[in-house]
């Protein structure tokens, strides 16, 4: 690649109004519904890097999580670059080695040009584990000091303003891809949240200007927004400089910066007892002081941000239920609160937590807080205890969290991610993993985002056909969280789907004596109704083309077909379950499916199920009402019986939502096949005369019902506690109650002929897959068990976010428009 000529610029940008299912600008034309043309793309927004407590260097993380090639298969489409708020003390802009350099951004070797230490001594270049101190010096590091000597920490505001979004910027240019800087926010009173302002980020400009043939790059574009809203508002910046370089051993005295003020319109600010004057922003951070602060970030991005900028709760459920003297989970209410507060802004959770392949999937575990002393501990178990098939209980459970804020009609959508930091005990280039995956490698957030058509995704090849031939507008940020706002947005893990169609439409009146899917009952645009029939033909169409259906009298996810009282309405599903492997380094037989006589690769996974859950929209509920706040039980998973599903009854009302079920199971037997497309699974069934506001969604699985320690009778996910590894400490008492493996019950039987030793390094480039069951699963009486990521590669879901169906004269649903 000549990276010093011009380059052509890969998007047309045309500014669009993209209606009730999304905002802000687009390529090409809106449809008479309102809907620029789009596809669902493949994209992460939660990981790290060693500017945080990730592992490896930002060009790494991007070439590992965006490539298509034999080391990489899984590349993504769409990628956001976070990390913890806060400090670091390590510069994650150097690259590990030559392979990953660039002219702007080149391998550094040798002695360190900022070394002051007396006597003088030498200090190496240790690619992204060098410190700012020893790579830049300590007198370039802003704001209060924290941190001494070469470890000295640079303040996230200044590590996104200056370091990070320029070579996220150059990065965007040089690969041709939609790249942003995003943030793992601390949050003030409750745990941490993936979120963004993009305001400034990625200019169209960037995609036709020479690019640098020697070191150092000059942004056109910033993340001046996202750096503020960090000083302002992150729990673990305590820097009071305002954005300022301030007084530094040796320095002058001085105050030359952003002089960030962090005022909120409408709010008290200096008129707030926890205002900083000084500081020019609140301090609270602590408990409900702390949830207030952060209410005020959100009203915040509403007023100065109100469409660059999305704030999303991550894995919510792990640290426990709120804690009213620190900062530990959320209850129901604090999401309703953040909802309440900018419904534009905070729009959904991750309840499908990264760490799939850790000792306690996604960290989730019992016993994980003390809140009390030593001698009595009171600890308090992640929320639901632990995960339940990957996924947290807020959205796990039916007629949980999620059900309770679907049925008030909020726009409230589900997310997941990768939360990369590193391998665990195996090199971050080894397919294997006893702690994260890669980001797209195992989970994936398939978002619609509407470019405007040629993008060049749509090709019936596993991989989307990136870069083959129609040539790629820019997708821009604005694009993706203008998708990730509207809701239009599915989750998949281990491969086990890879395109969705989802749609709700108006039906046909049914003749008496006639079926409702009879050819000549079809309307040909809505006005009358459509047949079961057409539904599903629109449902396929959309699915090959790896878009949503755009006509009149449908809706799809994330939006609201609104009907007359009695009216049918149809909704169609069309699903491709890839041939192929998948992204699994493991070949032999899934060993939970073993325990019921299925013989199935773990790196070719088939959909078993698809589960369609329906509950009723009753309407918002009100601050202060009795169904507005409330805790999710702890002890949810009853170790005196910890298989057993428990009952909703324990929780409380404004946690749960009783009218919520699964409604429809599809399968082998009652799904049927596209002629000559036989991936394509199509499905479709009849609401007839709905007279309730109600809300449709989906969940599918690779495990069918009754798998032992997987699945309960009727296909629910049981807890993932039978594949953890980790050890469970006493309730309320010093020590271990469960040691190590002492929960773990399904065996790992296959005996391979290729597995390699546990310090090799595994690529999986030029090697066989490893057929057998691998060397750093944990032995239990001479018995291998499933656990760490065999577990994760057997275990596999996709979940959906909702269609809304509102009905005249019933409870409406909320809109962001």
């Amino acid at each position: 690649m000549d990276i010093g000529v011009s380059r052509s610029q890969i998007a047309l940008a045309v500014v669009a109004t993209f209606g009730a299912v999304a905002l802000g600008t687009g390529a090409g034309t809106a449809s008479a519904t309102g809907k620029v043309q789009g596809q669902y793309l493949a994209g992460d927004f939660h990981n790290h890097s060693t500017c945080s407590d990730g592992s490896t260097s930002m060009q790494k993380k991007v070439k590992k999580s965006m490539d298509r090639n034999a080391d990489t298969p899984w590349g993504l489409d769409w990628f956001v670059q976070a990390g913890h708020g806060g400090t670091g003390s390590r510069n994650c802009t150097l690259v590990e080695d030559a392979s990953l350099a660039t002219p702007a951004y080149p391998y550094l070797t040798g002695d360190t040009p900022f070394n002051t230490s007396t006597p003088p001594a030498k200090s190496q270049y240790d690619g992204p584990r060098t410190t700012w101190a020893q790579s830049i010096g300590a007198a370039a590091i802003k704001g209060n000091l924290s941190g001494s000597g070469a470890t000295q920490n640079m303040w996230r505001w200044q590590s996104i303003q200056s370091y990070q979004y320029p070579l996220m910027e150059y990065l965007s240019a040089l690969r041709g891809e939609p790249l942003f800087l995003g943030l793992e926010s601390v949050v003030a009173g409750h745990e941490h949240t993936s979120m963004s302002v993009i305001t400034g980020q990625m200019p169209d400009a960037i995609h036709n200007r020479q690019l640098p043939k020697t070191p150092g790059y000059s942004p056109l574009g910033n993340a001046d927004a996202l750096a503020k809203w960090t000083y302002c508002f992150d729990r673990a910046t305590s820097d009071t400089s305002r954005g300022n370089t301030t007084t530094q051993p040796g320095n002058a005295n001085t105050l030359i910066g952003n002089n960030w003020d962090c005022s909120v319109p409408g709010s008290l600010n200096a008129g707030n007892p926890d205002w900083n004057a000084a500081a020019a922003k609140l301090t609270g951070a602590n408990g409900n002081l702390g949830h207030a602060k952060t209410v005020e970030a959100l009203k915040w991005m509403a007023a100065f941000h109100p469409k660059g900028s999305y704030y999303v709760p991550a894995h919510l459920e792990r640290a426990g239920p709120f804690n009213t003297a620190g900062n530990n989970g959320f209850n129901v209410e604090h999401l309703r609160n953040f909802n309440n507060a900018a419904p534009m802004v905070a729009f959904g959770f991750e309840s499908q937590p990264g760490h799939g392949a850790s000792d306690r999937r996604g960290e989730y575990t019992l016993r994980r807080n003390n809140f009390g002393s030593s001698s009595a501990p009171n600890r308090l178990d992640s929320a639901g205890g632990t995960t339940f098939g990957g996924t947290g209980v807020y959205a796990a459970q039916v007629g949980g969290v999620w059900d309770a804020l679907l049925g008030e009609g909020r726009n409230w959508w589900f997310f997941a991610s990768s939360d990369w930091h590193s391998r665990g005990a195996f090199a971050g280039d080894d397919r294997r993993s006893d702690n994260d995956f890669w980001p797209g490698e195992y989970q994936r957030n398939y978002t619609m985002v509407r470019h405007g058509g040629g993008y060049g995704y749509g090709d019936d090849d596993r991989d989307g056909g990136k870069g083959k031939g129609k040539g790629k507008p820019m997708v821009t940020p604005q694009m993706i969280v203008d998708g990730l706002r509207s809701g239009n947005n599915w989750v998949d893990s281990g491969q086990l789907i890879d395109r969705l169609a989802f749609v709700a439409c108006v039906g046909n009146p049914v003749k008496p004596g006639r079926r409702g899917d009879d050819d000549d009952d079809r309307g040909d645009d809505g006005k009358h109704g459509r047949s079961e029939r057409a539904v599903r033909e629109l449902a396929i169409e959309a699915a090959r083309k790896n878009t949503d259906v755009d006509k009149k009298g449908c809706a799809t996810m994330g939006e609201k077909l609104v009907v007359k009282p009695g009216t049918d309405v149809i909704v169609a599903i069309a699903i491709r379950d890839p041939e192929g492997k998948s992204y699994s380094p493991y070949s032999f037989p899934n060993p939970s499916l073993l325990q019921i006589g299925i013989n199935q690769p773990l790196d070719m996974p088939v959909l078993d199920h698809v589960d369609v859950i329906r509950g009723l929209v009753t309407g918002y509920r009100q601050p202060g009402a009795a169904d507005y706040a409330g805790a999710w039980p702890d002890d949810w998973v009853d170790m005196a019986n910890p298989q057993q599903l428990r009952p909703l009854t324990t929780v409380p009302a404004a946690a749960k939502n009783e009218t919520a079920a699964v409604i429809k199971t599809f399968n082998k037997s009652t799904w049927s096949t596209v002629p000559g497309q036989r991936e394509y699974r199509v499905m479709s069934f009849r609401i007839p005369a709905a007279k309730d506001s109600q809300y449709v969604r989906l969940r599918g699985s690779n495990l069918p019902p009754s798998v032992p320690y997987e699945t309960d009778a009727a296909g629910n996910p049981l807890s993932d506690l039978w594949t953890n590894t980790g050890e469970i400490s006493f309730k309320t008492q010093t020590g271990i109650e469960f040691p190590a493996n002492s929960m773990l019950r399904v065996p790992c039987t296959t005996v391979g002929t290729y597995l390699p030793d546990n310090d090799m390094l595994y690529t999986g480039v030029g090697q066989p897959k490893i057929d057998g069951c691998p060397n750093h699963l944990p032995v239990v009486n001479g018995q291998r068990m499933v656990g760490f990521d065999v577990a994760a590669w057997a275990d596999l879901w996709f979940y959906s976010n909702p269609i809304f169906v509102e009905v005249t004269g019933s409870p409406v649903v909320a809109s962001v428009k």
